[in-house]
């Protein structure tokens, strides 16, 4: 039995420590776009895993937009907490759906593979195309004198920001995120098999990506940016389709 959404890309908060309300702030922020980008994300494998035959999520109950059913202590709560309060990324992700390959029809098997493991990203990046239309739309029709104007926008933004970045970090073909798996379906058998064996040097790869980067050499954000770069084009693209 597979695992969908086991590792989520960073959410970043570059900011210095603040006091409470500050980190309150943030919080309240990010909260909504966070929890829907995760939550969605984890519901498009299920629901995808369904449509190919296995019900496995549904009858684990998280065939659900319920956050509580996603949550996991650690991803969802703790990590994020800690990242607010000290400054720096924050590692955020959901509980990871189950899905049993063993339930798709043997001829259907490869290509359930790929669209169970692309629906979680592929939900993200339609996430993003509406929510960056929502900032723009936001930014026209709201009075700027209203006390929701910031708070709306501010939400929104981090939104495009979060669901852009899950989309293309988990397509980066490294077991197990989801590009991994949707690459394996193409492969053999036993390709595949010593393909997504890499996973259990996953957590050293991921242990030398942030080691570079406290030497100053970005790796991952060479992959990353042109997600954060999109988003911002959509967002001024929207402006000028709305007449802006």
């Amino acid at each position: 039995m597979e695992t969908y959404g086991r590792f989520r890309c960073p959410l970043l908060f570059l900011s210095e420590m603040v006091d409470l309300s500050i980190i309150l702030y943030k919080i309240a922020q990010a909260l909504p776009g966070f929890l829907l980008a995760i939550v969605v994300h984890e519901w498009a494998h299920g629901y995808m895993a369904l449509k190919f035959g296995d019900d496995t999520a549904q009858r684990a109950g998280r065939l659900t937009l319920n956050p509580v059913a996603h949550i996991d202590l650690m991803g969802t709560v703790i990590f994020p907490l800690i990242g607010v309060v000290l400054g720096w990324a924050v590692i955020g992700w959901a509980k990871p759906v189950p899905v049993d390959s063993r339930n798709f029809k043997p001829k259907e098997a490869d290509k359930a593979i790929f669209w169970v493991s692309f629906a979680g990203p592929l939900s993200n990046l339609i996430l993003g195309v509406l929510s960056a239309f929502g900032v723009a739309a936001a930014a026209l029709y709201l009075p700027q004198s209203s006390g929701f104007y910031a708070p709306v926008i501010s939400a929104l933004k981090y939104s495009v920001f979060i669901n852009f970045l899950l989309c293309v970090f988990n397509l980066i073909p490294l077991p197990p995120l989801d590009g991994s798996k949707m690459v394996a379906s193409f492969m053999g058998y036993n390709l595949r098999a010593k393909y997504l064996s890499i996973q259990a040097y996953t957590p050293m790869i991921f242990m030398g990506i942030i080691a570079l980067s406290m030497m100053g050499i970005s790796t991952i954000g060479w992959i990353l940016a042109p997600a954060i770069g999109f988003g911002s084009y959509l967002e001024g693209f929207f402006l000028q389709l709305l007449g802006a």
